[in-house]
């Protein structure tokens, strides 16, 4: 046998090793991976309603979730489908259906929580979108996962950027959805009325794009949602 051969089977068998090797790793991790991204989603949830301690082991974030969320499946019409939970809906199979979670404490809503996705510039963007229990007021948001550029998309999953849209407003004065977009630049001088204000946070330098996917993605899933909140505003004021 030639040297070249020698060498281009020792190759092949060194490649077909590290793929046996890799892929081994990879089904042997498959389950681990799966735990820690919803470990990962329900700390995002939990952080999106407040309730998420950076001290928390594994099983007090379980813990915390299993104890003051509950989760409901809604049709587009709003209407809640008995017997499911946002664990066992299939984004591809079952597009429509809209997974969300009430915060319940002392027996009443206290806010409420549903996923948020949309394209940014180099990503899908997937974070959480919370709302008081008035179904006006934002109580947070939260990125889990994304792809955007460090130091600039990527400012999206910075406290700074999230602590924008506590208390902003997703309601006209009449009831209609107005939303609560980014803007390019400060949102003060652009919007200096508090009216105005209300419904706008501060961009990212550098991240048109980011930023206008934030906000369409956020327009979009709420007035996805809008057939269920409007029902339950309807129920609480009378």
């Amino acid at each position: 046998m030639s040297e070249n051969l020698r060498v281009l089977r020792f190759a092949v068998i060194i490649c077909l090793a590290c793929s046996l090797m890799v892929s081994a790793a990879a089904i042997g991790l498959r389950d681990r991976q799966e735990a820690n991204l919803q470990l990962d989603i329900q700390k995002n949830i939990l952080k999106s309603v407040d309730l998420y301690d950076a001290a928390h082991t594994r099983e007090e974030v379980g813990r915390t979730f299993q104890e003051n969320l509950v989760g409901l499946v809604l049709t587009p019409a709003g209407e809640v489908l008995e017997g499911r939970t946002p664990s066992d809906v299939d984004p591809d199979s079952e597009p429509d259906l809209l997974p969300l979670y009430e915060v319940r404490q002392d027996g009443q809503v206290a806010a409420y929580t549903f996923p948020i996705v949309g394209k940014g510039l180099w990503s899908t963007l997937y974070g959480y979108f919370a709302l008081e229990s008035d179904l006006d007021t934002v109580k947070g948001i939260t990125f889990y996962q994304h792809g955007e550029t460090p130091g600039l998309g990527g400012e999206i999953e910075k406290e700074w950027f999230q602590q924008n849209f506590i208390g902003k407003k997703i309601l006209t004065d009449d009831g209609g959805i107005m939303s609560v977009s980014v803007v390019k630049g400060t949102a003060a001088d652009r919007y200096p009325e508090p009216g105005d204000l209300q419904h706008y946070v501060d961009g990212i330098s550098g991240a048109t794009i980011t930023s206008k996917g934030v906000s369409e993605m956020v327009a979009r899933t709420l007035r996805a949602y809008e057939p269920y909140f409007s029902k339950v505003r309807q129920e609480t004021s009378s």
